[in-house]
């Protein structure tokens, strides 16, 4: 579904690369954890993944087609993304804002149809939003917001689905409820790819994680193959124990 082969980015042209010889494959129908501390690249590659951002070197494939050739709206009926936080849609009602995801299958001057309108309620049907379809997302909880988020882009029924940092913020009530829906997408046959702080989270919910270090990919596979103690010690800088939970590692950060 996504393929980078020798991908090199910088934000001022030839020094400083934020992203170093990235070569990935994603397959359809996966859950891709992109994992790393602060200034690993994690975000910047996701927004390559948009098109928001052009390889300085190197290409990036999505179902085949080179995204610096795909239209617009074509990759944005393919490709959906969730940010942490929208403070600029908070006046809205949610089912308003979660139509917008409707967008690049109606145009911004379009009428919606009945399909847009299931759509729209199958969304908010997923994330369990139904019941606040006419509230105002300002006086949703951090957790619903994010939720809100996700109902938007599942709107829009892409193939592909970008969440950056989808549990960030959350309390362990609202990253359950997170999760859950990722586990949802997951069974629809929705590919995806997050980022996420959290080698815990990555460990729960991924099929492949990839373990960025400043830039460059230090580590991917499978969670057991990534989450070891000498691997992630290795990029955090800081003494891991690893223990395995229900057959999947969890991270224990050594004091």
């Amino acid at each position: 579904m996504i393929a980078l082969r020798g991908v090199w980015f910088s934000y001022n042209g030839k020094s400083d690369s934020v992203l170093c010889d990235i070569n990935l494959s994603i397959a359809s129908g996966t859950v891709t954890a992109l994992v790393g501390p602060n200034g690993s690249g994690k975000t910047t590659l996701l927004h390559l993944l948009l098109g928001w951002l052009k390889p300085d070197e190197g290409e990036i494939r999505i179902s085949g087609r080179s995204i610096g050739g795909l239209p617009g709206r074509e990759r944005s009926r393919l490709v959906g993304h969730v940010a942490p936080e929208e403070p600029a849609v908070l006046d809205l009602e949610v089912r308003e804002y979660v139509s917008f995801g409707r967008t690049p299958h109606i145009g911004w001057l379009g009428r919606a149809g009945e399909e847009d309108d299931r759509a729209i309620e199958e969304a908010l049907e997923v994330v369990g939003l139904s019941a606040k379809a006419a509230h105002p997302v300002r006086k949703l909880s951090t957790g619903e917001r994010q939720l809100a988020g996700i109902a938007r882009a599942l709107a829009q029924d892409p193939d592909i689905l970008l969440l950056d940092e989808p549990t960030s913020h959350l309390d362990l009530a609202n990253t359950r409820r997170v999760l859950g829906v990722m586990h949802v997408l997951r069974e629809k046959g929705k590919t995806i790819v997050l980022t996420t702080h959290d080698p815990n989270t990555a460990s729960v919910l991924a099929d492949t994680i990839v373990l960025l270090r400043a830039g460059r990919v230090a580590g991917s596979g499978t969670p057991a193959e990534v989450i070891r103690g000498d691997l992630l010690g290795s990029v955090y800088g800081v003494p891991i124990d690893v223990r395995t939970i229900d057959g999947r590692p969890h991270v224990l950060a050594r004091i």
